[in-house]
C-alpha cells in the first residue's frame, strides 16, 4: 500500500521547468531516499508535497489526502525537519516542543505524555529547561525530530537531516529514526549527500537530476543498473555525471520564495 503517491508533477518559475513531469511512489512504512545533486529539484518537489509550493500540473496524495486541495488533513499527516535550523532559541527544548502540539491541538494529556516519551528517546529530556541556544547541533537536530514526531504523523520528511554532524551523532540520529520506523511504522523520506547513509538505510531509492528521475529501486539494484557499479555512490555518478553544479535550481527557489515574503511585509 503506498502512502505517497505523485503522478506527472511538473513544476515551473518564470518558464523554467525545475520539476518535470515526475512520477513515483513511497510504501507505507518505508524508508525512502531521494538522492541527487544541486539543482536536480529534489527540494522544491519536498516543497510541493508538503504543502509549501503548489504544482504546476500533476497530482499528488499524502495518506490520501490531496496537498493541493485538503492542505490541513494533508499537514497532519507528516512532520518535517528542514535542512536549515527551524527551532526557536531562545527557548527551551521543553517550550519548542510544547508550542508544537498546542499547534497541532494534540490534547493535553497526550501532548505531555508524547513531550517527555519523545526527548527521552532522543536523549534530550535532562536538558528540558534548557535554552536551545545552548544546545550542540547535534542535540538540536534531535530535538527537531522529536518535534516534528509529535502530533504522531504517519510521514515524516527529512530534509539532509545529518549535515554538518560528527560520524558519531549521524550513526546515533539514524538508529533511533530506524527503531522508529521498526516501533511506530512511521515512513521516512529524506534527502541526503552521504551516499553511504542512502545505502545503509533506505529500503527503496529514486535518483532525480535536472528535474526528472532518472533511476529508481533499492540500491542493489541501482548498482546494477549502473554498470555494476561497486556502491552506491560510484552508481550515482554514473547516473549524474561527475562534473560540478554551479547553477542550484533549489537554491533559485528558496531565494524567490524568501524575496516573496519579504516584499509581502
Amino acid at each position: 500500500m503506498n502512502i505517497i503517491e505523485v503522478k506527472n508533477l511538473v513544476k515551473k518559475f518564470d518558464g523554467i521547468t525545475a520539476v518535470d513531469d515526475i512520477s513515483f511512489n513511497v510504501g507505507k512504512g518505508e524508508i525512502f531516499a531521494f538522492l541527487g545533486p544541486n539543482g536536480a529539484g529534489k527540494t522544491t518537489t519536498i516543497k510541493i508535497l508538503t504543502t509549501l509550493l503548489n504544482p504546476t500540473s500533476g497530482s499528488i496524495t499524502l495518506d490520501g489526502h490531496d496537498p493541493v486541495t485538503e492542505p490541513t488533513e494533508a499537514r497532519r499527516s507528516f512532520g518535517i525537519v528542514f535542512q536549515d535550523p527551524s527551532l526557536d532559541d531562545e527557548l527551551t527544548a521543553w517550550e519548542n516542543m510544547e508550542f508544537h502540539g498546542v499547534l497541532y491541538k494534540v490534547p493535553k494529556k497526550i501532548r505531555r505524555e508524547r513531550i517527555e516519551y519523545l526527548m527521552k528517546f532522543v536523549e534530550v529530556w535532562d536538558r528540558k529547561d534548557s535554552l536551545v541556544k545552548e544546545f550542540s547541533g547535534g542535540m538540536k537536530r534531535r530535538l527537531e525530530i522529536a518535534r516534528g514526531l509529535l502530533h504522531h504523523p504517519k510521514i515524516i520528511f527529512l530534509d539532509e537531516p545529518t549535515t554538518g554532524l560528527d560520524p558519531q551523532t549521524r550513526n546515533s540520529m539514524w538508529n533511533y529514526l530506524i527503531e522508529l520506523n521498526k516501533k511506530e511504522g512511521t515512513t521516512i523520506f529524506f534527502t541526503t549527500h552521504y551516499m553511504e547513509e542512502a545505502e545503509k538505510v533506505a529500503q527503496k531509492i529514486s535518483i532525480m537530476d535536472h528535474g526528472k528521475i532518472i533511476a529508481s529501486g533499492t540500491a542493489e539494484e541501482l548498482r546494477t543498473q549502473a554498470n555494476n557499479a561497486s556502491s552506491l555512490e560510484e552508481a550515482f555518478l554514473n547516473f549524474t555525471g561527475r562534473d560540478i553544479r554551479h547553477e542550484d535550481a533549489d537554491a533559485s527557489d528558496g531565494m524567490r520564495m524568501r524575496h516573496m515574503a519579504r516584499t509581502r511585509r
